[in-house]
């Protein structure tokens, strides 16, 4: 099994008697509440139930769920770089001999594709304008326009605001991958704290058993010491054997309390607040493998990361190839003044089409082949990386699934050995009760039954830990309750 961490809690120091007032902590400084024990009419602790507690109330997992929020509120700012925008302007001459004034309100409404946007205005003036600003005159009833500007090079395929989109949705899924990690990560520990605390129970049931035969033996030797059949010695002994079986007991006893304190940690009341299971919600036996062969699909939280992190940095390089790229964009417009005829004369009627293109281009290009060298150097990395990570994930679920078969075929010789052991001990009792053997050779083929058994358990015990690990390794989420 493995090691297992038991957090104290820590207690505030009580304020000296002469005091008269105590002084209380702060909402934040308040010291989380103790375990509590289970209701008295608890139903048995099943490991289903405890591993859909945990699912739903570890603190570990809540908290992953809360990043995974930041990663939806960091979608949606990525995808405000969308949102449909309207401007307005207007300005007007106080004093001087122009006298214009005008208005121009404006809907803009970037393009998903294309690297552009399509808009639609309205603008309006009155008085007259210098020969320089022209083109603030309108008709009476201002001057409606609509048009579109389109990339036709750099920024078609992907600009900075996909580029933003695409990084928000590789966020999510990286946050949301994480949380399955950290899930799977807990439920393995509940499992393992779950497994431990059963295990300590049948290590217990053992060395009663052990306790038992002892004090069975003990009432007996007592009979016959007073029948005058067995010296003092003999009886002197086997108390000597109980003495050492029940001390055996009472460190199971303690075993299965801190078991069961460690599981507090994964078991929770419905405020969340950890509860310390009683021994009789105990179950009869070891619960069943969760798993018991590889999976077809081995989905593993970590390798989809590194596949998430790996198509991010693809598409930073398109993003950076697309920097090399020279801006040819395309802008089309209609435009239509509308009631009388205004101070700018009749050129100002009728539909205005116009169809303009802007060229630009940098020569050197320095930089931005500088960064599609420093994403490309990355990208290499990445995959490298992630090809690693998928064979050093196979090797595990491998080797995982050969523990699990050895563990299996052990338990096997295991119980054929504990049933030698037992038919061993049952007859040096018997030979002992005809005077055929000594309380040395019974107490040895005792304890030898109860160190096979011991060992069945242990590797029932490590078939368990490995049909978990087994779920883990191969991100089984089901498996575990998630």
């Amino acid at each position: 099994m493995r090691s297992k961490r038991l957090y104290a809690p820590l207690f505030a120091g009580l304020l000296p008697a002469g005091l008269c007032m105590i002084a209380v902590p702060s909402a934040a400084q308040q010291i989380a509440p103790l375990p509590r024990l289970a209701p008295v009419d608890a139903p048995v602790l099943q490991l289903d139930d405890l591993l859909a507690n945990s699912a739903r109330q570890s603190p570990q997992i809540i908290e992953a769920l809360a990043r995974t929020r930041t990663a939806d509120a960091r979608r949606l700012t990525a995808e405000g770089a969308f949102d449909t925008v309207f401007s307005a302007e207007g300005g007007s001459r106080l004093f001087g001999y122009y006298g214009g004034t005008y208005a121009d309100a404006k809907v803009a409404r970037p393009l998903e594709n294309w690297g552009g946007q399509v808009y639609g205005g309205y603008r309006a003036s009155a008085g007259r304008f210098p020969i320089y600003e022209d083109k603030n005159y309108t008709n009476e009833l201002g001057e409606i326009r609509a048009g579109a500007v389109f990339a036709l090079l750099r920024d078609r395929m992907i600009d900075d605001r996909r580029f933003g989109r695409v990084t928000a949705d590789a966020e999510h899924a990286v946050a949301d991958a994480e949380r399955q990690m950290v899930a799977i990560g807990v439920q393995l520990k509940a499992l393992d704290a779950y497994l431990n605390w059963v295990a300590s129970s049948e290590r217990l049931k053992v060395y009663r058993h052990l306790l038992g035969l002892a004090q069975e033996r003990q009432r007996g030797l007592q009979r016959a010491f007073q029948a005058g059949l067995r010296p003092r010695i003999v009886l002197t002994e086997n108390d000597q054997i109980v003495l050492r079986r029940q001390a055996m007991v009472v460190q199971s006893e303690q075993a299965i309390a801190s078991a069961a304190n460690a599981l507090s940690l994964y078991w929770r009341d419905a405020d969340g607040n950890p509860t310390i299971p009683r021994r009789e919600q105990l179950p009869a036996s070891l619960p069943e493998p969760v798993l018991t062969a590889i999976p077809q699909d081995v989905q593993r939280p970590d390798l989809l990361v590194a596949e998430l992190k790996t198509r991010l940095v693809q598409d930073r390089l398109a993003l950076d190839r697309n920097a090399l790229l020279p801006r040819l964009d395309l802008n089309m417009e209609v435009a239509r003044d509308i009631g009388d005829i205004g101070p700018g004369g009749a050129s100002r009627s009728g539909n205005d089409v116009r169809v303009g293109i802007k060229f630009s281009v940098p020569f050197e290009q320095r930089t931005a082949r500088g960064k599609l060298m420093q994403t490309q150097a990355e990208l290499d990395a990445n995959r490298t990386r992630a090809r690693w990570l998928d064979e050093q994930i196979r090797a595990e679920v491998e080797g995982i699934a050969i523990a699990f078969d050895t563990a299996t075929q052990l338990i096997a010789l295991s119980a054929q050995e504990k049933e030698r052991a037992d038919t061993m001990a049952e007859a040096e009792r018997r030979r002992f009760e005809m005077g055929a053997s000594d309380l040395f050779l019974v107490n040895t083929r005792e304890e030898a039954a109860a160190s096979v058994a011991l060992n069945l358990l242990d590797g029932r015990l490590k078939r368990l830990v490995s049909s978990a690990d087994l779920a883990a390794s191969s991100g089984n989420a089901a498996a575990l309750g998630i």
